[in-house]
């Protein structure tokens, strides 16, 4: 039945979309934490998104979406001149994550629209299904 696969293709953006906000919120507690065990400033995670493949392996509507990995943003590190914190350099400079406060506030906009907007699919989706449960009914 179709109703399912739309509930499944909601459930699994759900799932997708939590773990984003998951990596933006680690993203956000760490906006000013400038070492971390291996010694650097801590480094932006970001999610990778993928389309689950079609139904039967047949052309058709995907499956959903899955997150295949989570990667380090490599972008550099940005530099502040204060000489009297304990992670300055020889020159005063301290080197500070690649986290942006806006972009951060941005995606998580984006992802918390893309939660909500899936969440309501998959209301409506089962009030599709409990609908057609009784359509037999007396």
């Amino acid at each position: 039945m179709r109703i399912f696969q739309t509930l499944k293709t909601s459930v699994s953006a759900l799932t997708a979309e939590r773990l984003r906000l998951d990596l933006i919120a680690s993203n956000l507690a760490n906006l000013n934490t400038t070492r971390t065990a291996s010694g650097e400033p801590y480094r932006r995670l970001v999610p990778v998104f993928s389309p689950r493949g079609p139904a039967n392996g047949r052309n058709g509507p995907g499956q959903g979406v899955q997150v295949t990995a989570v990667l380090q943003d490599p972008s550099e590190f940005p530099l502040r001149h204060d000489p009297g914190h304990p992670d300055a350099d020889a020159d005063g400079y301290v080197r500070l994550p690649n986290v942006d406060l806006v972009a951060e506030m941005v995606d998580l906009m984006a992802a918390t629209r893309a939660y909500e907007a899936n969440a309501t699919v998959a209301t409506a989706s089962r009030a599709l299904a409990q609908r057609a449960l009784e359509i037999g009914r007396p």
